[in-house]
């Protein structure tokens, strides 16, 4: 192949790149005509770039005919932020899964839901198949009852209040009354765990862990002939879950 053979470029991506740099060095904003010639682009060429970012929300018009940068870049940063804090442990996520051969879960209590944020997992260390979303099934697994042992009296009240207690299977907990007994009268505290409560044949363990002041939790789950392993692997997590609230809390 030919030295000027090399990886195929799409010259509109550049130019809307460009003209995204430009916009953002204007924090006042910056009329189209600015921005051509900041970026050496014909006028008529950055007003049809222009018009393309403003209508998918990359880019906001000013009333007095300015751009500044839009709603959906300020999503995308802030998701990049949580990309960035999340690859920091995953490498911990990744030991632990291969020193305790299970895959490993982390979740977090974000806009009152438990959401899971990571599943590291493999060949031979399978996820448990998510049948039922987090958000319908915080009673009956060991990384959702870890919130919620957690999260303060009205907090944890607003949760259970808009979260029925799903009947998963024959060893869910339905009877609020018992399940604020078990969390608060955990064997493993401050652990706790699912036994084959969200899935016949899998147990889970889960600890408590923190990103700045957002609650959140890590976890494993194991096939059910594993059970006796619960109090080992829950004192497993704890140093765990401490190094991942640590990496979590760095500012980026």
């Amino acid at each position: 192949m030919g030295a000027q053979d090399g990886p195929t470029l799409i010259g509109s991506v550049q130019r809307a790149m460009r003209l995204l740099e430009a916009v953002s060095a204007h924090q006042n904003g910056a009329p189209a005509k600015q921005l051509a010639r900041e970026t050496g682009l014909p006028l008529a060429t950055a007003y049809h770039l222009l018009r393309t970012l403003v209508h998918d929300g990359y880019v906001r018009k000013l009333d007095d005919g300015g751009f500044v940068l839009g709603d959906k870049l300020q999503s995308l940063q802030t998701t990049g932020r949580a990309q960035a804090l999340l690859s920091r442990v995953r490498p911990t996520l990744a030991a632990l899964r291969d020193e305790l051969t299970t895959p490993a879960y982390l979740t977090f209590y974000e806009e009152g839901e438990i959401r899971v944020a990571e599943i590291v997992d493999g060949p031979g260390t399978p996820r448990v198949d998510l049948w039922v979303g987090f958000e319908d099934a915080g009673h009956a697994t060991a990384l959702g009852k870890s919130v919620l042992r957690e999260l303060g009296e009205e907090d944890r009240k607003d949760y259970l209040s808009r979260h029925h207690l799903a009947d998963l299977t024959p060893r869910t907990i339905t009877s609020l009354p018992e399940l604020l007994r078990r969390l608060e009268t955990s064997p493993l505290a401050p652990a706790v765990t699912d036994l084959e409560e969200y899935a016949l044949g899998t147990v889970c363990v889960a600890v408590p862990v923190y990103s700045g002041d957002t609650l959140g939790s890590l976890g494993v789950s194991l096939p059910a002939n594993r059970l006796s392993r619960l109090p080992e692997i829950s004192a497993r997590l704890l140093p765990t879950a401490s190094r991942v609230t640590r990496s979590l809390s760095l500012t980026i």
